[in-house]
């Protein structure tokens, strides 16, 4: 469904909206705007690819079919990879965690790029909540990093 073009084509995304560096002075709300910014172009992207599930996908009501739609079909057509652990904590909360997220391969070389994560992870946030969205269920997601190239994202 996706390839190596939509990633390349991410993290030129990322490049342009920060290649200009915060000034020191400036207020954080500059770094959360980039990340909006991307996350909202990457919500689109989910729907769309939502919209092309096959209608008995749509039909689906029960989260935890979704949630296994998402880690065993969707990821894989997305990133060629399974999720690696899928679980919940028992509030109602879904943690998804990739061990080896693509988007993270590149910068994964040194723990002094965890910082630069959350730049590269806002794809995930809003690719997952358009296609959930999609799907008719209304999210909040969001992503951590503890050690590089692994993620987790929480909905």
């Amino acid at each position: 469904m996706v390839d190596a073009v939509l990633f390349e084509f991410h993290t030129e995304m990322v490049a342009e909206l920060w290649v200009h560096k915060p000034n020191p002075d400036s207020s954080p709300g500059e770094w959360k705007m980039n990340l909006l910014v991307l996350e909202s172009m990457d919500f689109r992207v989910g729907q769309a690819l939502g919209k092309r599930l096959p209608w008995e996908t749509l039909a689906l009501s029960e989260e935890l079919d979704v949630l296994k739609l998402l880690c065993k079909d969707l990821w894989v057509a997305v990133f060629q990879k399974q999720m690696d652990i899928l679980c919940t904590n028992h509030q109602r909360i879904y943690i998804l965690q990739d061990n080896s997220f693509p988007l993270l391969l590149p910068v994964a070389s040194g723990a002094q790029y965890v910082e630069e994560a959350p730049k590269f992870l806002a794809f995930t946030c809003g690719f997952l909540r358009g296609t959930l969205s999609t799907l008719g269920i209304k999210s909040l997601v969001t992503t951590s990093v503890a050690a590089l190239p692994a993620c987790q994202s929480r909905w």
